[in-house]
């Protein structure tokens, strides 16, 4: 007898393709375009790298005492983090 072997071993993985966009209003702008191929050409780290800055900032004009300034400053790293994810996206999926 044979060794034991799964059959749909065999087989050839189907590769997935995503659906093509048909709508029009599902359609990117050409300033999105454009954006997303400006940002893709930053490095992905960019964006930790200042969002830690904006912390670090943050404390440095805290205990400095200015507390407007401080808290404002201190609201950036979500967005800059946002941002990055965003960037790595499209980066590893593209844009549509």
């Amino acid at each position: 007898m044979g060794a034991e072997v799964n059959p749909a071993s065999e087989q050839p993985a189907i590769p997935y393709q995503s659906a093509p966009v048909f709508r029009e209003e599902h359609a990117e702008g050409r300033l999105t375009r454009v954006i997303e191929q400006q940002a893709a050409k930053l490095p992905s780290g960019l964006f930790l790298v200042l969002s830690i800055g904006s912390m670090g900032a943050s404390l440095a004009f805290e205990i400095s005492g200015l507390r407007r300034v401080s808290r404002f400053v201190g609201l950036w790293p979500g967005p800059l983090l946002a941002m990055g994810i965003y960037t790595k996206i499209v980066k590893e999926m593209g844009a549509r």
